[in-house]
């Protein structure tokens, strides 16, 4: 029982899903002396009650932790496993349905509440009856806020769909843009203007002319912007009368809500309360918490695991926090790249298609950055930032090679985050190209005018400096020194991880050089596929490795590769069930009637 147990904590630490923001660094070899010395009870290894004599009592077992205590341990596994089901497989389709604002979002809202507050009912049963093991303790202030965040979103969500009922409006004709915003009038209208253009505005060469889309080598894999269109526009009438009976059903079953006098006399009456400016101001929250619900709850999960095993004790906090912060930015930015491959941001170019033009999405979704500059701003701004944090963990103590290393680090992310926004600049790009376009070429006969004419790679970013940054770190942590052969191991294993990444993203880049995207759909590039899963995984092998859970992993004669195979077999079912998810929020759209 012990030994499954360990299992069960162990599992969970690895599993840590974190903050969007760092905060400090580890020190795993350069401050280790200096935290024994500073704290030598804060060592955090959970204890079994095996290791206890018979005659100490729990309560004086310091540090002990509620993965150790014997008692009511089936009222915690409870809790654990319904706040599983309400945050891991409730929430996210609530979310999706909301985003898609569907009927049934407020459904699954409240089935989640019902969920949740058993499994908070529970939690406060256990904590009422066992002894205080972890004090001051972030978890639970962590689970009551957002306990209460999640009662406001269920609140709006009833108000805005009563306002939708008593004015007849139907919200699931609101934020369809957000999965596929290219309507039909919308490419009819592109369509037009890009007759009127000349059309050697869509003639692309590469390296300054020695191939132009007349050459029949270009012929078959560069379609005309005409030609893209219509086929859009056939797919789309398509995808509108293959669902004509979705869209009929929804109607019919919104006609049998509406066609309840009570229910539409308590909604005149909700709207004759409630201003514009104040149903504005509820659609704003509302959104604002579906689009970060799932981050507060991957916060409670962090603090909910660390109070259970007892671990970050002291000034254990900081060694936790680097490793937690950031293996879970990584964990996010593979979710990001997974959601990227399944076609999210697809109005803003960032799903490996082509972006739309103003007149197909709104002039401020056309001015947001490409994807990698957003890549490389994150990366900027953590080397910009943490190169003052790097010392944290030994404050007051002198510096040592493995700080320098560590600021080193910094520095590369700094500098290569910014030659990345550089890239990406097209003001930039436009400085350099100045030389060639103000010289006599630029006036010269239109042979020659033709020639200058913008090469197809201005079309999609290439970006090599954001895998490229990940490639070094994971070489560099597959190589860093630890204070055990465990901990070594365990570093290396995500430090490979992001080496995997970054060369799936050098083919990815690969192949759209060869063969770029012509669709405003996304292209789905599979390499991208082994991205993301390199990417979560080796987030959370990277929270795994702190000091306190490699630890325990020695304590209780666990080998390195138990992380790794608990791992991989999460990453493999949570990439599924995010597909899941992502399918649901397209079949909710699909249900909902088109926009006019």
């Amino acid at each position: 029982m012990v030994h499954t147990r360990v299992l069960v904590l162990l599992a969970g630490l690895s599993l840590l899903q974190v903050l969007p923001r760092a905060l400090a660094h580890d020190h795993d070899i350069s401050e280790e002396g200096a935290m024994e010395m500073a704290m030598p009870t804060a060592h955090a290894t959970p204890l079994t009650s095996s290791m206890l004599s018979p005659h100490t009592s729990v309560s004086h077992a310091s540090p002990e932790s509620y993965f150790a205590y014997p008692d009511l341990s089936g009222l915690i596994l409870a809790h654990i496993t319904l706040m599983t089901i309400a945050w891991v497989f409730i929430l996210p389709i609530g979310v999706m349905l909301s985003i898609a604002r569907s009927r049934l979002a407020l459904a699954l809202q409240l089935s989640f509440l019902a969920v949740h507050s058993i499994g908070l009912l529970l939690g406060t049963i256990y904590s009422y009856n066992t002894p205080q093991l972890y004090e001051n303790n972030a978890h639970n202030k962590v689970g009551w806020i957002v306990t209460w965040i999640v009662i406001v979103q269920c609140a709006t969500g009833v108000i805005r769909l009563a306002a939708s009922m008593g004015k007849g409006h139907d919200p699931g004709t609101e934020g369809q843009s957000a999965f596929l915003p290219v309507t039909t009038e919308a490419l009819e209208r592109h369509h037009h203007v890009d007759q009127l253009e000349s059309p050697d505005c869509y003639r692309y060469s590469r390296d300054s002319g020695h191939f132009t889309a007349s050459e029949p080598s270009r012929s078959h894999s560069v379609s005309s912007t005409a030609t893209f269109t219509q086929e859009e526009q056939r797919k789309l009438q398509e995808y509108g009368t293959d669902h004509r009976d979705d869209v009929d059903q929804h109607l019919s079953e919104k006609r049998g809500l509406l066609n309840n006098e009570k229910v539409e006399r308590v909604a005149n009456g909700l709207l004759a309360i409630l201003s514009g400016r104040t149903m504005s101001i509820i659609d704003t929250i509302h959104n604002a918490i579906d689009r970060t619900i799932l981050l507060m709850g991957f916060v409670a999960v962090v603090t909910g695991a660390a109070v259970y095993g007892g671990v970050f004790r002291g000034s254990s906090i900081f060694n936790g926090l680097a490793h937690t912060i950031k293996g879970g930015i990584f964990f996010w930015y593979g979710l990001l790249t997974l959601g990227r491959w399944m076609g999210c941001f697809v109005e803003l170019g960032w799903a490996w298609n082509v972006r739309p033009p103003v007149g197909v999405v709104s002039s401020r979704q056309a001015a947001i950055p490409t994807a990698e500059f957003v890549e490389s701003l994150v990366i900027f701004l953590y080397g910009s930032t943490n190169v003052f944090l790097e010392h944290l963990a030994a404050w007051g103590h002198a510096w040592s090679a493995q700080d320098l290393e560590h600021v080193s680090i910094t520095i590369m992310f700094f500098g290569g985050g910014l030659c990345g926004m550089l890239v990406e600049s097209t003001r930039i790009r436009d400085l350099l190209n100045a030389v060639i376009l103000t010289s006599p070429a630029g006036h010269g006969p239109p042979s020659t005018r033709a020639k200058l004419m913008p090469p197809k790679s201005y079309g999609f970013s290439m970006n090599p400096f954001p895998g490229l940054i990940i490639l070094l770190l994971g070489l560099m942590m597959s190589s860093h020194h630890q204070s055990s052969m465990i901990s070594t191991m365990v570093h290396k294993q995500w430090g490979t991880l992001f080496v995997g990444f970054a060369l799936a993203r050098g083919v990815t880049y690969i192949l759209t050089y060869i063969a770029p995207p012509t669709s405003y759909l996304p292209s789905r590039p599979p390499t991208e596929l082994i991205s993301s899963f390199c990417l979560i995984s080796g987030g959370i092998i990277f929270m795994a490795s702190n000091r306190d859970t490699v630890a325990a992993m020695e304590h209780y004669g666990l080998h390195a590769m138990f992380p790794f195979t608990v791992t991989m077999g999460f990453t493999a079912f949570l990439m599924a069930w995010a597909i899941v998810v992502l399918a649901v929020k397209g079949w909710a759209v699909r249900r909902n009637p088109w926009p006019k």
